[in-house]
């Protein structure tokens, strides 16, 4: 790989932090929550889900529409947030240290994220809360699409965070576990790695300092 980046654009789900989408479905599914498992992918959610993703309805409205569909208002807003974090399954300590690297060694990493508020203060607490390996110290910044009111593979994220960035598509790589957000990113000339499953991304990039 080209080690001429000067930007990095990280992926979170799927990328740093492993995903169980049975799970999730099957912790909705006893909460009473049924055909969830039309709506939760491991790229684009669906209807509830993917407006939260983009940040059209908040916390609360997500958590109230859960309770109706399940016909149960006495579901705890805990107990409904416990369902939808464990879609998530950890993120390696490896991973956080090769974005550590990345900056150390004067590359400046971006997060790019489809995700929501719930799974990202789950995140900032149980992920990123290693003394050395917290958010600040794996990146420059972060961008969010419930935050931004917008996802991938939208170009126009892409391009917000160029804008925002002012990182150069041609010594920018983005690295993403679908294949349709890395198309769009390369339509725009960003350079993109299709972290597919099994995919040890962070050697790829290492190799690519080297």
């Amino acid at each position: 790989m080209d080690n001429a980046f000067d930007d990095y654009i990280i992926d979170f789900g799927g990328v740093l932090v492993g995903l169980d989408r049975r799970r999730c479905i099957d912790s909705f599914s006893a909460l009473g929550v049924g055909d969830v498992d039309k709506l939760i992918d491991y790229y684009y959610q669906g209807d509830l889900f993917g407006r939260h993703e983009r940040g059209e309805i908040g916390d609360t409205e997500f958590r109230d529409a859960l309770r109706a569909a399940a016909g149960a208002d006495g579901i705890s807003d805990d107990a409904i947030d416990a369902a939808w974090d464990s879609f998530l399954t950890g993120v390696p300590r490896h991973k956080l240290e090769t974005l550590r690297a990345l900056r150390q060694a004067g590359r400046r990493v971006w997060l790019l994220s489809n995700t929501n508020n719930i799974h990202w203060q789950y995140a900032l607490t149980h992920y990123f809360n290693t003394p050395g390996l917290g958010i600040d110290d794996c990146f420059d910044g972060t961008f969010l699409s419930y935050v931004m009111k917008m996802a991938k593979p939208d170009p126009d994220i892409f391009r917000e965070v160029i804008r925002a960035t002012g990182a150069k598509p041609g010594t920018t790589l983005f690295v993403d576990d679908s294949e349709a957000n890395c198309r769009s990113a390369a339509s725009l000339g960003i350079h993109t790695l299709h972290a597919a499953p099994g995919c040890d991304w962070t050697s790829e990039i290492i190799k690519g300092m080297a």
